[in-house]
């Protein structure tokens, strides 16, 4: 569940025609509304799938996921992908192969990607990072 309708619907298209032992049980944009959101549950609910993605993009995800959890029992595992149904659907360019093999690609993305609809910089989002290293790592 996420991104726009377009680009969910390629992206599952993509991944039928990729990986056709893959079930998608079903899919749903991440532009909805509250009055959506019961239906969209009754889905998910309905379809129970082992594996629900979310690309709604953070915080959205998280926070939706932390409102639904107690709703999504029958869920085996829920994870956000941020922007991979952009890469999966071709709307976005993957990071060339050196950043993957340097596993810096969420650094090309930072830099070269544009900034997704509702934020307003990647950059102030990103500077979190430094404080959970911190705060999870090196703080003991």
């Amino acid at each position: 569940m996420g991104t726009d309708e377009i680009t969910s619907r390629q992206a599952v298209e993509k991944i039928n025609t990729s990986y056709p032992q893959v079930k998608i049980a079903g899919r749903h944009h991440g532009f909805f509304n509250a009055a959506e959101e019961q239906g969209i549950l009754a889905d998910i609910q309905r379809s129970k799938p082992d594996v629900l993605i979310l690309a709604m993009g953070a915080p959205y995800s998280d926070n939706w996921l932390y409102k639904h959890k107690q709703e999504l029992t029958g869920v085996k595992l829920v994870f956000g992908v941020g922007g991979s149904l952009d890469v999966i659907s071709g709307k976005v360019k993957p990071a060339p192969v050196i950043w993957k093999k340097l596993n810096l690609e969420w650094a090309h993305r930072l830099l070269f990607a544009p900034v997704a609809k509702g934020q307003k910089s990647r950059w102030r989002r990103q500077s979190a990072l430094p404080k959970f290293v911190y705060r999870t790592m090196l703080r003991k």
